[in-house]
């Protein structure tokens, strides 16, 4: 029996659609296993002209809860206006120093942290490099000693004196809301934030694990819908935004790969802690508004100050940049008041509850003491003390506590200040230009396999 002819043209020309896409895949799966042993390639490159699609520029929409802006402008301002002008302001000799005791006793427990690896140790400012006018001894001055570091070698010479200048700004004040002591320098020393970046240091586990514990359930409960005062909820969200933009920078600066010292975005732990949590991107927000309402109603105070480091043509550049962002035209247009903070405290009430409010968030502060990661301690007294400012100015000046006493700030509370805002400021941008791709993309997954979590850390490299 003969068999039938086959017409073999039309069989050539008709491949099964499921044939491609198997093609497809194994194409792609092979691009992704090989770009795991290659140079990084990167799906979110910045390119020079920013690109905005329309259907994914804003997944949140409307007022920030307890603000009174949305986050459209927010996103809009802080891309044109705000992020410009920090970004530039704490490069400078004024801001880029900070001045921390970085080895204190924890006062709640003994320290057992352990750091896994060296980028969590923090460097010091030798004597020369940062600026003299830091460390000017003055007529009220403390004690001169020479401490050494935990070394054995000299550390770098902190400022010893109580700065009594004729600027009020520059004055050692108490403030009500946190537990540091500028006074007692002979602990302390000046570190480069330049050199000590915000990033990925492996401190992890059960140390770190109970720090944020602590915070959370013994000084700032997150209470039932409903069942809290505006005053308590705000002091929670300032901290779920703190702890936000933390791990957006953690996220933002990762070691993905720590035999080659690799280094790029962790896509999946940002989606992990803060994207998959619309509250916590809230709260972001909201901290974000409520530091830069501190800075816009301290504005008299913060354009006056003397941003002396002794290089003319950096402070006076550093002073310039502070009235481009105390006196945005457009931000005073699109946003005159992003927090309004007169609506608080109201009732009898009121002045009980500031002082309850007070000692939870001094307690937070006295917390940072017993981070186990020297650079995380760097950035968390800073941070917190940054917040401890914007509490102090929104709620301990012109008040009842104040008496009609005007603004006084230190030195170190000013560069907190900025350094906070010019954080939040990071992580808002990283939210709004990463958060639709990595939400896309990881929002429709139903569990990360190791191995797409390794994909997408190193496309994001």
């Amino acid at each position: 029996m003969v068999e039938p002819e086959i017409d073999t043209r039309k069989k050539n020309h008709r491949i099964p659609w499921t044939w491609l896409a198997g093609a497809f895949f194994l194409v792609f799966f092979a691009v992704a296993l090989t770009s795991l042993n290659s140079p990084k390639i990167s799906l979110f490159t910045r390119s020079n002209k920013s690109c905005h699609c329309a259907q994914d520029a804003h997944r949140y929409s409307g007022i920030v809860e307890d603000c009174c802006c949305n986050f459209e402008t927010v996103d809009h301002l802080n891309e044109d206006v705000l992020h410009p002008l920090l970004h530039e302001l704490v490069r400078s000799p004024f801001f880029r120093y900070f001045k921390v005791k970085l080895w204190c006793d924890c006062p709640f427990w003994p320290d057992d942290g352990m750091c896994r690896l060296r980028d969590c140790n923090v460097c010091e400012c030798p004597d020369s490099e940062f600026p003299v006018s830091f460390k000017k001894p003055f007529t009220r001055g403390l004690p001169s000693d020479d401490p050494v570091c935990q070394e054995g070698k000299p550390e770098a010479a902190v400022d010893r004196a109580i700065d009594a200048k004729a600027f009020r700004g520059w004055m050692v004040v108490d403030n009500p809301w946190t537990s540091d002591d500028e006074t007692d320098d002979a602990e302390m020393t000046y570190v480069n934030l330049l050199l000590n970046p915000e990033r990925y240091t492996g401190y992890t586990g059960p140390s770190a694990r109970r720090i944020w514990a602590a915070i959370y359930t013994e000084n700032c409960p997150k209470y039932p819908s409903g069942e809290i005062c505006p005053e308590k909820r705000i002091l929670y969200k300032l901290i779920s935004g703190l702890h936000s933009s933390i791990s957006a920078h953690i996220a933002a600066d990762y070691l993905l790969d720590e035999a080659t010292n690799s280094w790029g975005q962790n896509l999946t732990l940002m989606y992990d802690r803060v994207l998959k949590y619309p509250d916590r991107v809230g709260n972001l927000y909201f901290t974000f508004l409520f530091v830069l309402r501190a800075v816009t109603k301290a504005k008299d105070y913060l354009e006056q100050a003397d941003y002396d480091t002794g290089n003319p043509v950096e402070d006076l550049k550093a002073q310039s940049l502070m009235r481009q962002l105390l006196y945005n035209p457009e931000l005073q247009a699109a946003c005159p008041l992003p927090f309004d903070e007169a609506k608080l405290w109201k009732g009898q009430s009121g002045p009980e509850l500031k002082q309850q409010i007070q000692r939870q968030f001094k307690n937070i502060s006295s917390l940072m003491d017993c981070v186990g990661c020297e650079k995380c301690r760097l950035w968390g007294k800073l941070q917190v003390l940054g917040l401890g400012t914007s509490l102090k100015i929104l709620f301990s000046v012109d008040n009842h506590d104040s008496l009609g006493q005007a603004l006084l700030l230190q030195r170190n509370e000013v560069i907190a200040l900025m350094n906070l805002l010019h954080r939040l400021s990071e992580s808002v941008r990283f939210v709004h230009d990463m958060g639709p791709s990595v939400e896309k993309m990881l929002g429709h997954l139903p569990a990360q396999s190791s191995l797409w979590q390794r994909i997408l850390k190193r496309i994001a490299g």
